[in-house]
């Protein structure tokens, strides 16, 4: 779990961690260098949960052996479909990453939403939705493994 005080908004405490795949975790399909080891990092503080669509249909094979959760989703409603299972979890103890325009409202009903925007770029809602926005999923993990920056970032 992971606990933090921002002042002038409350107290946060995280205890999953939802993830898109392509477009955040991965490029075309292949995990992003340096990921992996911070989703072993931070799947000692919280469960990781990766909530993908899988167009490459790589996320298995790149995900194997890692400390989280796959759901891969089906090709309709993913978006209602992110944000059902992060209702089943609780947004109110969940972070969300993502970048498409199917993570909007997973993103938007996280207790912290972070949107990155990297090769693909980032839809427009997903941005909108977001508490945070990062220019790599690198940067956004790292946020959660010093999350004095958050923080910061978060402050009034």
């Amino acid at each position: 779990m992971l606990q933090l005080h921002i002042p002038g908004t409350g107290d946060l405490t995280l205890r999953h961690l939802l993830l898109d795949y392509n477009g955040t975790l991965a490029r075309d399909g292949t995990l992003v260098p340096g990921v992996a080891d911070r989703l072993r990092q931070l799947g000692e503080q919280m469960a990781v949960h990766v909530v993908t669509a899988d167009t490459f249909g790589k996320a298995r094979a790149q995900l194997a052996g890692m400390p989280l959760t796959l759901h891969i989703l089906a090709e309709e409603y993913q978006a209602e479909a992110k944000m059902q299972y992060i209702c089943r979890l609780g947004p109110a103890e969940s972070v969300a990453v993502g970048n498409g325009r199917n993570d909007r409202l997973m993103v938007a009903a996280a207790a912290l939403g972070i949107a990155v925007v990297q090769d693909e770029g980032a839809a427009a809602g997903c941005l909108a939705a977001a508490d945070v926005v990062c220019r790599t999923i690198l940067d956004a993990l790292d946020l959660l493994l010093n999350p004095l920056r958050l923080r910061a970032t978060l402050r009034q």
